[in-house]
């Protein structure tokens, strides 16, 4: 009487079918993933420029990019050219996190105090999902700069911080200047205000060092101007931060990390975006971990998704509020 059953030919020939099968599913199994995680990222932006419509509709400004890396958020000091935090900091009460604005609030702009040093170090230390990109790396809290420890103006630094894979638009100025005259407490800001001895060069973005940028002073359209989006950072150092623009903090005030330009000066020197990748710093380009796009907020709110291959000069047209340069997104 014969067995019925698969010889060990056909069980071999079913496995392989079986491989080739699985091996033709995973990358599109991958890629749908990827494409939810692009979705989730864009959701982000999304959320952050409704933030900043927001801020600008209570206080007739965008969202202000603060003074430098010195200095983080103080809820006392308000949203204006007094506040030393960067954007991220004052777009908090508009994205459901007042109770984090408020955590080193004691009242008093004028002064800063042993606690609220302490308290800061609680805001610097929060991650917040809506400032990553969950593409790139994990929601959580990421080793603290050397240089942060000895310049820490308002805050006690720790040994860990927040990150953002965010930046705002700086304009179409050919670097964030690093060594602009930043005060070192309080009193002397109030002494640079009165002598206005503060970084006077105009800038072209949305958002930049002691930014007040208003909806009437984008004459070249809401829909065709940068307010802010994915920042290009080198995929080896995403969780040291040693790789360039990504040292420093979340709510760190006027500094590259949260800043991003769209200088173009010819062919090969120009801030064009750029794929993350390894080996290669580029501390103030935009850009993103995804393939083929990154995105971008624009200043009414929408979320684009913009070609690597962008033309560099087209890329600073949109950079720019009012370089009277007709610009649109190429579709």
């Amino acid at each position: 009487m014969k067995r019925k059953g698969f010889t060990l030919v056909e069980l071999l020939v079913v496995i392989a079918i079986i491989g080739m099968l699985v091996g033709l599913l995973l990358p599109a199994v991958q890629q749908a993933r990827e494409a939810a995680r692009q979705m989730q990222c864009s959701n982000h932006l999304r959320q952050l420029g409704l933030a900043a419509l927001n801020h600008e509709s209570t206080n007739r400004h965008f969202p202000t990019g603060g003074w430098f890396w010195y200095w983080i958020g103080d809820p006392d000091r308000g949203f204006g050219k007094d506040q030393p935090g960067c954007w991220t900091f004052t777009l908090l009460p508009f994205l459901e996190q007042n109770g984090l604005f408020q955590q080193a609030s004691d009242g008093d702009p004028h002064t800063v105090t042993a606690e609220q040093k302490a308290a800061a170090q609680i805001v610097l230390e929060t991650p917040l999902s809506v400032f990553h990109c969950p593409s790139r790396r994990a929601v959580k809290t990421y080793p603290l700069s050397s240089d942060m420890t000895t310049h820490s103006y308002n805050f006690t630094p720790g040994t860990t911080i927040a990150r953002t894979d965010f930046a705002g638009n700086w304009g179409s100025q050919q670097n964030v200047p690093q060594g602009a005259k930043t005060p070192a407490s309080l009193e002397e800001a109030k002494t640079m205000n009165a002598k206005n001895t503060w970084e006077t060069t105009t800038q072209s973005g949305i958002i930049y060092r002691r930014s007040v940028v208003r909806m009437g002073e984008i004459s070249d359209g809401t829909t065709n101007t940068y307010l802010l989006g994915e920042k290009y950072l080198q995929n080896d150092h995403y969780e040291t931060g040693k790789g360039g623009g990504d040292n420093e903090g979340l709510h760190c005030g006027g500094v590259d990390d949260n800043h991003r330009v769209c200088y173009y000066v010819s062919p090969t020197v120009n801030t064009r975006p750029y794929q993350d990748r390894a080996g290669f710093t580029a501390h103030y380009h935009f850009g993103s971990s995804h393939s083929a796009t990154f995105g971008m907020t624009m200043c009414d709110g929408s979320v684009q998704r913009i070609t690597y291959a962008i033309d560099a000069e087209l890329h600073q047209y949109l950079g720019d509020r009012s370089d009277r340069t007709p610009a649109s997104i190429p579709q």
